[in-house]
């Protein structure tokens, strides 16, 4: 039989993308591409199906409706299949490593599915090992790992098999501030290979950092996307001023602020104004409310999805 034929130079292409289960719509109809060589990220609330579109893209569900080609061979297709599962290697949110085996172990028997012999798949076990800075690991048991330690062995376990995508579902969620930054070196470095990389996340510094693109999702649509300072600079402000006022009810804006607020939003334990004079706009936050902690911020990714959506990304 002839080999699939290659559809596109992109990474990923999606079109009118649709993945139902009976009567519930967790993908709608979503459009995008994803270029080689480019983080691209996927943002939402728990729910927004932005998981079900990755477990599509690396095969682990089939498509409903649309189409989706993935490193130029389209999806759905037997041969395509089997081909995209060879070179898409996958980061799962939840750990799946053996814990009663060596990290090393979990690498080699990985790498071995990937067809290498046992020597090869030493030696790029090895490789692996040195590249997530775990060697000095390499013969403890995964379950006397921390929860870092864990993450980097799932990242190479998923690079076993050379892929030429990625793909990362909350790659650092759980993990400690030095432990999310540590694998944010590795991801770098991978980035500076080259690699494409396909995440998932919830911190929205990961995104700005590690994103070179990236789409917003909710309720299966996709509701923004673009590079992440564009997105900021096109939704919203440049600056927040947050007005803390804890369990007490929400102040009311006052008269003299409404001219320099263009928007605000009212969480449970503080106002934001969005505005674009940040300093004139804190000093009179600060003569209103002299008893409520003032802050002024530059404005993120968060402020997009709260502005698009009217919820926190974490809801």
């Amino acid at each position: 039989m002839a080999p699939e034929p290659r559809v596109s130079q992109a990474a990923v292409t999606a079109r009118s993308l649709r993945k139902s289960y009976r009567d519930f719509v967790a993908v709608d109809g979503i459009e995008f591409d994803i270029q080689r060589g480019e983080c691209f990220g996927f943002l939402g609330p728990n729910g927004a199906g932005k998981t079900t579109t990755m477990r599509m893209i690396y095969r682990a569900v089939p498509v409903s409706g649309g189409s989706l080609a993935v490193l130029g061979h389209e999806a759905g297709r037997p041969m395509a299949d089997r081909e995209i599962k060879r070179v898409v290697g996958v980061v799962p949110q939840e750990d799946n490593l053996d814990g009663e085996l060596s990290v090393r172990e979990n690498l080699e028997i990985f790498c071995r599915f990937y067809g290498l012999s046992k020597s090869e798949a030493r030696a790029r076990s090895s490789e692996l090992l040195d590249f997530v800075n775990l060697s000095e690991k390499a013969n403890a048991k995964v379950m006397e790992l921390s929860g870092g330690m864990k993450r980097r062995a799932l990242i190479a376990r998923g690079l076993a098999g050379s892929p030429q995508l990625l793909v990362l579902d909350e790659p650092t969620t759980g993990l400690d501030p030095q432990a999310r930054h540590n694998l944010w070196e590795r991801l770098f470095a991978l980035k500076r290979k080259q690699a494409t990389l396909l995440l998932t996340t919830h911190y929205m510094d990961e995104a700005e950092q590690l994103c070179d693109r990236l789409v917003i999702m909710d309720k299966g649509k996709i509701v923004a996307q673009g590079k992440p300072r564009e997105l900021i600079e096109r939704e919203v402000t440049r600056h927040v001023v947050e007005v803390w006022h804890g369990e007490a009810a929400a102040p009311a804006l006052p008269p003299e602020m409404q001219p320099l607020t263009r928007r605000s939003e009212t969480l449970s334990d503080r106002l934001l104004l969005y505005v674009d004079d940040g300093e004139a706009a804190i000093a009179a936050a600060a003569r209103h409310w002299p008893n409520l902690e003032t802050r002024l911020r530059r404005s993120t990714l968060e402020d997009v999805f709260l502005k698009i959506t009217g919820r926190k990304l974490d809801e």
